[in-house]
C-alpha cells in the first residue's frame, strides 16, 4: 500500500507529537528521578586546638564526615554528634579510614568554651575545627551552607547561631559525595560509609 502525501505529512507529525510527549514526560514528570548534583570540592583552612591550621589536604585518602554547629547548640549538634559517634564506634577496623570534622560556626566563644574538650566528650575521632570569621564564612560557602548570629535574650550570652544541621560526606579524593539530613539514624550513615570502604 502507498501511502498519499498527506498520509505521510500525518504519521509525521504524528511522530512528532511522541517524541515530544516524551521529552515532556522526562523533564515534567514529578516521578523521573532528579540528576544528582554536580560534585564539587569543598575546601577548608581553620585551626584545630593546638592553633595548628588544617586544611582538607590533610586528610586525603580519608573519607570525611563534616558538620558545622556551636557548642552551645542545645539539640541539632549533640545529636549530630552522638550519631557520629555511634558510627565511629560501629566502624570497628575501618574506623582509620574515616575522620569526623566539627567546624564551628561561633569560633570566638566555642575556642574560649573548650571546642576540643567538648567534642571529645562525644568521640575522641571528631576532630573540633574553628577559624577567624573570614576562615569560617569561606568554609561555609565552600560547603554551600548557611549560617547567622540570632539575638536571643534566653541564650547563653544573649545570642544563638542559626545554621544548616546538615551532616557532609566527602570522598576521599576531596570530592562531595552527599548529604545526610539532620535525624538521619546512625545505622543509615554506616551502610552508606561501608558501601564505599
Amino acid at each position: 500500500m502507498r501511502l498519499t502525501t498527506f498520509q505521510k505529512a500525518l504519521w509525521a507529525a504524528a511522530g512528532l507529537v511522541c517524541l515530544a510527549y516524551g521529552t515532556w514526560v522526562l523533564v515534567a514528570d514529578p516521578a523521573t528521578p532528579p540528576r544528582a548534583e554536580a560534585a564539587f570540592r569543598p575546601v577548608f583552612s581553620l585551626s584545630d586546638a593546638e592553633g595548628r591550621i588544617r586544611t582538607e589536604a590533610d586528610f586525603a585518602g580519608k573519607h570525611l564526615l563534616v558538620f558545622f554547629g556551636f557548642t552551645s547548640c542545645p539539640d541539632v549538634r549533640p545529636t549530630t554528634l552522638s550519631e557520629v559517634a555511634q558510627v565511629m564506634d560501629d566502624l570497628g577496623s575501618d574506623a582509620d579510614k574515616v575522620q569526623p570534622i566539627f567546624i564551628s560556626v561561633d569560633p570566638v566563644r566555642d575556642r574560649r568554651l573548650g571546642l576540643a574538650a567538648y567534642t571529645s566528650a562525644f568521640h575522641p575521632a571528631i576532630l573540633g575545627l574553628a577559624g577567624d570569621e573570614v576562615q569560617t564564612r569561606a568554609a561555609a560557602e565552600s560547603f554551600h551552607i548557611y549560617f547567622e548570629r540570632q539575638d536571643d535574650p534566653a541564650a547563653p550570652d544573649g545570642y544563638t547561631m542559626s545554621h544548616s544541621p546538615a551532616l557532609y560526606l566527602i570522598g576521599p579524593d576531596g570530592d562531595w559525595l552527599r548529604q545526610f539530613a539532620y535525624g538521619t539514624p546512625a545505622s543509615d550513615i554506616l551502610n552508606d560509609l561501608r558501601s564505599r570502604l
